[in-house]
Parts: structure tokens; C-alpha cells; sequence
């Protein structure tokens, strides 16, 4: 029998008399969120931050999250767990503790690029009391690193792109590290706790909310510091093959537009995939290989993984 989650919860003084209007809501997972939280502690913004530790397990990160929680200016909480709960069911519980009528979805590796960023936010939350927003992300302050490469080039081709790109597809360009949304909005649609592992819970979530809301898009945007390895992009890959099942049985009419989708019934007809979908993954994951045939391989092995569902 699994145990019950066991949740530890730390203020900071600022925290019991404030009235915030929007909430920052961040979850880690064995990730320092210091240099967020330290860009984040602007007292004008009004803003109150809310950090859940998602059972890292980390004794001395837990204790250095709390020590900057204690020093920030603007209201803190911070929610340590006594064991993973998963992306979306974590997303739900930082909801919870919430007090504003806006929250604001950060990941803990984000960085932001404007210095209004949170009080953009929290003006467009308060002016405009938009149902959704979502701000971009760029790579402008992510440190260049070789084991990083291929990774870069597929975030810079598929993920950095202007509003009115992704306002095109509205919910296909939405992901929970730079989301603003409104409670009552998340009171009707929460992200569904079904999903386990990495990957589809953020897109999956604004497809249902995009049939009830509009969702807009802005150019507020934050560095994604937290890149990834090849060989860790191809293991959440394939970790999120059970997510992406799950969204294509429920939402096949949105999701059979995207490309990636469209690859995948492509190549379920070839012969074979056993044999060949490892062969990308090898390719892939060789340093020696030119990194834009490295990271066309790894969407082709997305692919050869996602043929199963379709």
C-alpha cells in the first residue's frame, strides 16, 4: 500500500497579512529555483510565491529553498513533500494554496527576460482579468553548452516562437512554464492527474480549456535555463508516449493536425519498427553527428514512439 503524502509548509513574515492579486506558482523537482525566486522579489507587483518541493528527497536543496523563502520581500510559502506526486497532481496542489485571484504557472529553471516581467503580470491579470494568458519562453540567458546542442536547436526551431505564431494554434503553444490563469477558469479545468511521468498534461490541459476561453497570447517571456541532454530528451520521450496515447484518445480531432502526429501515422505503416526506431536513438545520441540531423532524428524517434497510439 502506498503511503500518504506527507506535507511540510513554511511562511516567511510577509506571508500571513497579504493580499496578494497574483500567485507564483512554482514546482521543483531535485531543481534550485534560487535565481528565480531571487528575480521574482519585487514587493510592487503585489504578487505572493508559492514553491512545492515534489518529493525531491534532497535534504540540503530543501533547507536552501527554505533559507531563500525566508529572505525574499514579498509573501512566501514553501510545500515540501514527502514524496513525488507527479506534474500535474503537483500543479493542482500548488493551486490550493493560492490566495489570488490570478495564478501564475513558472517552472523552477526559468529565468525572466523583461525586468517588468511579474509586474506585466500581475497588471494584465488586474486590468484585463484575462482567463489565460501565456508569456513564451526564449533561450537568451540559457549558458551555451556542447552537451546541450541538440536541444537548443529543437527549442529554438520549435518552442521559442513570437505570439502571433502561436496564437495560430493557440493550445498546441501552451506550456506550464510561463501560464497565467485565471482561478475560476482553473476551478472549472485543472490539469488531469491521469498523466504520470513527463509530458502532454500542460497541451492536453489548454485543449480543454481553449473549447470554454480564449486563450491569448503575449510576449512576456522567460529563459528556459534547464536543457537537457539528448539521451535525457529521448528517455522523456518515451515516457511520454503513454501521455500522448492518452491525449489522442481523448482529443484526436485537435491533435491529428499536428505534425507529430502526422509522422507517427506516416511511419506506423513501415515494416520493421523495431528494429529501426533504436537505430535514431543511436544517431541521435552520437556527438559526432552534425546536430541538425542529430535533433531530426530525435523528432523521428518521438514519432516511431508516438506510431503506437495512432
Amino acid at each position: 500500500m502506498t503511503s500518504p503524502v506527507v506535507e511540510t509548509v513554511i511562511n516567511n513574515a510577509a506571508w500571513a497579512s497579504a493580499e496578494p492579486r497574483l500567485s507564483v506558482l512554482i514546482p521543483t523537482y531535485r531543481d534550485d529555483p534560487s535565481a528565480l525566486l531571487k528575480a521574482l522579489d519585487d514587493p510592487t507587483a503585489r504578487a505572493e510565491i508559492i514553491v512545492l518541493d515534489d518529493g525531491g528527497g534532497d535534504a540540503a536543496l530543501a533547507e536552501r529553498i527554505t533559507r531563500r523563502i525566508e529572505r525574499l520581500r514579498v509573501p512566501a510559502r514553501f510545500i515540501k513533500l514527502s514524496h513525488n506526486e507527479g506534474r500535474a497532481r503537483g500543479r493542482n496542489r500548488l493551486a490550493s494554496h493560492a490566495r489570488a485571484r490570478h495564478f501564475l504557472f513558472l517552472d523552477s529553471d526559468m529565468l525572466p527576460d523583461p525586468p517588468s516581467f511579474l509586474s506585466r503580470w500581475a497588471a494584465l491579470a488586474e486590468g484585463e482579468d484575462s482567463p489565460v494568458a501565456f508569456g513564451g519562453f526564449t533561450l537568451d540567458q540559457t549558458p551555451l553548452r556542447p552537451e546541450h546542442a541538440v536541444h537548443r536547436s529543437m527549442a529554438l526551431k520549435g518552442d521559442c516562437t513570437p505570439a502571433p505564431e502561436r496564437a495560430r494554434e493557440p493550445e498546441k503553444h501552451v506550456f506550464t512554464s510561463n501560464l497565467l490563469v485565471r482561478r475560476d477558469v482553473f476551478d472549472a479545468v485543472d490539469f488531469d492527474e491521469g498523466f504520470t511521468g513527463w509530458g502532454w498534461e500542460d497541451v492536453e490541459w489548454a485543449m480543454r480549456v481553449g473549447q470554454l476561453y480564449p486563450i491569448l497570447h503575449i510576449d512576456n517571456s522567460a529563459s528556459h535555463l534547464g536543457l537537457d541532454t539528448a539521451a535525457a530528451i529521448a528517455a522523456k520521450y518515451e515516457q511520454s508516449a503513454v501521455n500522448f496515447a492518452r491525449v489522442v484518445s481523448s482529443h484526436r480531432e485537435i491533435v491529428s493536425a499536428y505534425p507529430s502526429y502526422k509522422v507517427a501515422r506516416i511511419l506506423k505503416r513501415l515494416p520493421w519498427r523495431e528494429v529501426w526506431r533504436p537505430m535514431l536513438k543511436t544517431f541521435a545520441l552520437n556527438e559526432a553527428a552534425p546536430t541538425p540531423l542529430r535533433a531530426f532524428a530525435l523528432r523521428l524517434y518521438r514519432a516511431a514512439l508516438y506510431a503506437e497510439a495512432v
